[in-house]
């Protein structure tokens, strides 16, 4: 496993995602990512899975202190005492007496992102939640969240694949000693049909799929959080820790397209 240092704390670059996974599924494959070396994991009040994760994390063998466990908070519950007790819930639901990340899921307008912040830095100061930060979340409202919080912001959590274009949030985090957690890294599934990641992965024995995850986690600040329920699929994007991609394939598998981007989004959801 290779890590991501920010603010003086490592996080496992590659981690396992749990959007759209619920009850015996989304136990049973956060089950195997744990058993397979996953340590850091990902789940939302919003995916209505905490419960199951919580199960998957006290089934394993693996240290409660081993993991890095990220949650997020639902976009109802952003004033004061909804950031309060919704977190609360959480860790009741998961088993822990604390998240290393808690995430403001997305914007909110009604309500200010002074008060949510402000719930979250009290959590931070008692120890419930060890980092804060936020998700899907531009350059400017990452900037202004910053200059809110008392608490350090640790990452911004969004989608980042080859066809979709992050370099000035990737600039801004890299500047500022900030995690960018990509989600969505195989792009709805785009990067697995893609020739250009499948011709650079036959040069390495590797998947289309581990190409693009390769791509991600060479950059520096940069962390990924692909899912899978398939055992394979799981073990597979493991496996990009044993080659490197050159600097001329790098910039060369970055290639954004907001309309490819979509396409994939919706060819994605239609074979769900």
């Amino acid at each position: 496993m290779e890590y991501v240092t920010v603010q003086d704390t490592e996080v496992p670059a590659l981690g396992f995602g749990t959007w759209r996974m619920r009850g015996t599924e989304c136990r049973e494959a956060v089950g195997t990512a744990l058993d397979l070396g996953y340590r850091h994991i990902d789940t939302a009040q919003a995916y209505r899975n905490e419960r199951e994760v919580g199960a998957a994390i006290r089934l394993s063998d693996v240290d409660r202190e081993d993991l890095f466990l990220t949650t997020k908070l639902d976009w109802s519950n952003r004033d004061h005492e909804g950031v309060l007790e919704s977190t609360q819930g959480s860790l009741n639901k998961l088993g822990t007496d604390y998240v290393d990340l808690l995430l403001i899921h997305q914007r909110n307008l009604r309500t200010p992102l002074e008060e949510t912040l402000g719930a979250m830095d009290e959590l931070y100061e008692e120890g419930s939640v060890r980092h804060i930060g936020v998700s899907n979340f531009s350059v400017e409202r990452l900037d202004r969240a910053r200059r809110i919080a008392d608490a350090p912001i640790f990452t911004d959590q969004v989608q980042y694949h080859p066809f979709w274009g992050q370099r000035d949030l990737l600039d801004y985090c890299q500047i500022h000693d900030l995690m960018l957690t990509a989600y969505s890294p195989l792009a709805h599934g785009g990067a697995v049909r893609d020739g250009m990641l499948r011709d650079i992965g036959a040069r390495y024995d590797k998947s289309p799929a581990q190409v693009a995850l390769r791509w991600l986690i060479q950059q520096d600040n940069v962390a990924t959080i692909p899912k899978s329920t398939s055992r394979e699929h799981i073990a597979d994007n493991l496996e990009v820790f044993d080659f490197e991609l050159s600097e001329r394939e790098m910039h060369e598998i970055r290639r954004p397209s907001a309309a490819r981007t979509a396409a994939h989004f919706v060819r994605g959801r239609l074979s769900w």
